[in-house]
């Protein structure tokens, strides 16, 4: 039965007491039997360790000994929890009661799911998709990625027209659902990333081993974004730049890979340049930056990390929009999925 898989929600926390004293109440409503509920410390200077053992006794406290980032705080903090289901929370993220048995029902149905998102909603606009996962991830044969639901800056209402739940090519970190077993296969986040579309490769390795990802439209929850880096920050831009590279180099066949970074080097520094024409000088060097890091890892251990076996004999080209993201918003000035010619496979 479903309700007999343990199910462990785990919240990575830093110095975020805020989000904890005002999102923490709706994770411990939640109606899965057994539910255990986690909290994952990265060495917070705040009261959140106090406000935990006065308020809320019953969740575990996992405390890291330093910040080790999103990959590697939440791979240290897993490596303690034995669960069947593993549900990564971000501490920004408010939910409903009944918001996890729907994506277990999903996930129980089919031995090859790996992973899974609920639909992400915008706390301060709830009829609005949010940025961070929207109604499912997918990845362009660019290697952009992007959401249902946002193309880069550009979000949309929510009208139900991604109301159907269904295979995708990622699950947002801001609430994955990831059986244990599959974790563990896939060996975790790769710390190299540190924050940012670390949930994207992991995905990617999982698809690439022969498993699926799922989003779950009956599921809902609602994300602020942006509680430790927004949108407009520099490091942000640089960590997204360096990892997109990544991304391309450890998941693709070695010459395609070749081929699609050096096509991408001359895409970003279009975007440097752009960056420049708008006086982001902070995010240009960002750019820059995040390509010396990358043309650095070439030749040291990061960017480095061992593949999975790969299962699967075939590339998997579900979830991959045959076509460019870039030149479709930019160019077409498409805003939504729903006005991208040709289909997401």
């Amino acid at each position: 039965m479903i309700n007999k898989s343990k199910v462990a929600v785990v919240i990575l926390n830093w110095n975020g007491v805020k989000y904890l004293k005002q999102f923490l109440p709706s994770v411990m409503a939640s109606t899965w039997p057994g539910l255990e509920v986690v909290v994952g410390d990265n060495a917070s200077t705040d009261d959140s360790i106090a406000f935990l053992q006065q308020t809320y006794p019953n969740v575990r406290v996992i405390q890291n000994d330093q910040n080790y980032g999103f990959t590697g705080g939440y791979n240290r903090v897993l490596a303690q929890v034995d669960a069947d289901y593993y549900v990564l929370l971000n501490s920004d993220v408010e939910v409903t009661p009944n918001w996890i048995e729907p994506v277990i029902g999903l996930m129980e149905s089919d031995e090859f799911v790996a992973a899974a998102a609920p639909k992400l909603l915008a706390y301060n606009n709830k009829d609005t998709f949010e940025h961070a996962g929207a109604a499912g991830g997918f990845i362009d044969v660019y290697g952009y990625p992007f959401c249902r639901g946002r193309l880069f800056n550009e979000v949309e209402k929510d009208h139900g027209q991604y109301q159907q739940s269904g295979e995708v090519f990622w699950a947002s970190g801001a609430a994955l659902f990831i059986k244990k077993k599959y974790w563990d296969l896939a060996g975790g986040f790769d710390e190299s990333f540190f924050a940012h579309m670390e949930e994207i490769d992991l995905c990617w390795r999982l698809k690439n081993m022969g498993y699926k990802v799922m989003y779950c439209a009956e599921s809902t929850v609602y994300h602020v974004g942006g509680g430790t880096l927004n949108a407009e920050n520099p490091f942000k831009t640089y960590l997204n730049f360096r990892n997109n590279l990544w991304l391309i180099k450890k998941n693709l066949p070695f010459w395609r890979a070749v081929w699609l970074i050096s096509l991408r080097m001359w895409l970003d520094l279009a975007a440097l340049l752009k960056f420049l024409a708008d006086g982001k000088r902070k995010d240009a060097w960002a750019v820059s930056r995040a390509h010396q890091s990358f043309v650095i890892s070439l030749f040291t251990s990061k960017g480095k990390s061992p593949k999975p076996k790969v299962i699967s004999k075939s590339w998997d080209l579900t979830g991959i929009y045959q076509g460019s993201i870039v030149w479709q918003f930019f160019a077409k000035k498409k805003t939504r999925v729903t006005d991208l010619p040709g289909r997401l496979n």
